[in-house]
């Protein structure tokens, strides 16, 4: 019964939205400063891909920027990637500083906050006040494509997940530097507990950015799943999507294609630096399948990572309402505070 209940919420609520656009499939290597020199786009791409999965270190490789711009409240840096919409390639953050100090003075937490796609300019800002509130720095990121990153043309972030193949690689790309960015400039003001906190696919975000980066002490993946493919081609909120893609892609060519941007391929790479994670999943999401869920539990236990599991009688849009927000925020801000906030300074 609860489970049709949920189905039907997460429905109607998916309904609300109206102007999803079904866009034309492109490969989109220019995004990716490929050329496709012998028109064969699948082979240019397959090679791109191989490298990055061979040599993810450096496929996510940071610099910091030479300089940043914060207003007490408002930072601003540029991103490491540049692409063609100029509003995109300015990062975004707001800073919610914790209101009181913790009770070990050498430990100054901070967590790094990524909203879902689509958000709009306020999701997770009263999130982040609620970390801040309990002790824990907050910096709130805007995504690729997002509030004030996103063009003139968009009614949607749709650059972020959309047809193009090649602009969805370098979206996620961008998001994990920019990442990796604000987290210099935390370090910068004195911060040595870091973590990172994402939705949906900030989710993602957050993980690979955790993957490859062991100054993040803790991590908390709200809504977590295996491959990007994969919840793009099966889930309800990305049909449309898939409406462009298939018409020259299979689901396991997909798959195959954005595997440097999932996580289910890095999850091995936690084996040598284990750190304190939370991964959040929904019994009944219809965005992130529980399968893909169940899948990435199934990975860590068989590599023997150690990472909680918060499984919610819930959907993908439902966590997000009351009682199960209120559950969640509280639960996150637990595990911030006891993962943060005890043990020496780094």
């Amino acid at each position: 019964m609860l489970r049709q209940l949920i189905a039907f919420e997460e429905k109607r609520r998916l309904s609300r939205d109206t102007n999803r656009k079904v866009l034309p499939f492109e490969w989109g290597l220019e995004f990716l400063g490929l050329r496709d020199g012998h028109g064969n786009p699948r082979q240019t791409l397959e090679a791109y891909v191989d490298r990055a999965m061979k040599n993810s270190d450096e496929f996510f490789r940071h610099t910091s920027p030479s300089q940043y711009s914060f207003d007490g409240f408002h930072l601003r840096f540029p991103s490491q990637v540049e692409t063609p919409s100029l509003e995109n390639n300015t990062v975004h953050a707001r800073y919610f500083p914790a209101t009181y100090g913790s009770k070990h003075p050498r430990l100054r937490p901070a967590v790094i906050v990524m909203p879902q796609w689509n958000g709009d300019i306020q999701a997770h800002v009263a999130l982040s006040k609620l970390f801040a509130r309990f002790g824990i720095s907050a910096l709130r990121l805007s995504l690729p494509y997002h509030d004030w990153r996103k063009p003139a043309e968009l009614e949607r972030s749709d650059y972020m997940v959309c047809s193009n193949v090649g602009r969805t690689l370098q979206a996620s790309l961008q998001a994990i530097l920019d990442v990796r960015r604000a987290a210099d400039w935390l370090q910068q003001q004195g911060y040595n507990r870091l973590a990172v906190m994402g939705t949906s696919i900030g989710s993602s975000v957050a993980f690979l950015t955790f993957a490859h980066d062991a100054r993040f002490d803790a991590a908390i993946f709200n809504h977590g799943s295996s491959y990007f493919g994969d919840v793009v081609w099966t889930g309800i909120t990305t049909q449309h999507v898939r409406k462009g893609l298939e018409t020259e892609l299979t689901q396991e060519e997909l798959r195959r294609f954005w595997s440097p941007i999932s996580p289910f391929p890095f999850i091995q790479k936690l084996k040598t630096n284990p750190r304190k994670m939370l991964l959040i999943s929904a019994k009944y999401d219809l965005s992130f399948l529980p399968e893909f869920s169940a899948d990435v539990f199934r990975e860590y236990h068989a590599h023997k990572i150690p990472v909680e599991i918060q499984l919610m009688p819930c959907g993908h849009y439902t966590l997000g309402e009351f009682p199960f927000s209120w559950f969640i925020a509280a639960r996150m801000i637990r595990f911030l505070r006891k993962s943060l906030l005890s043990g020496p300074a780094a």
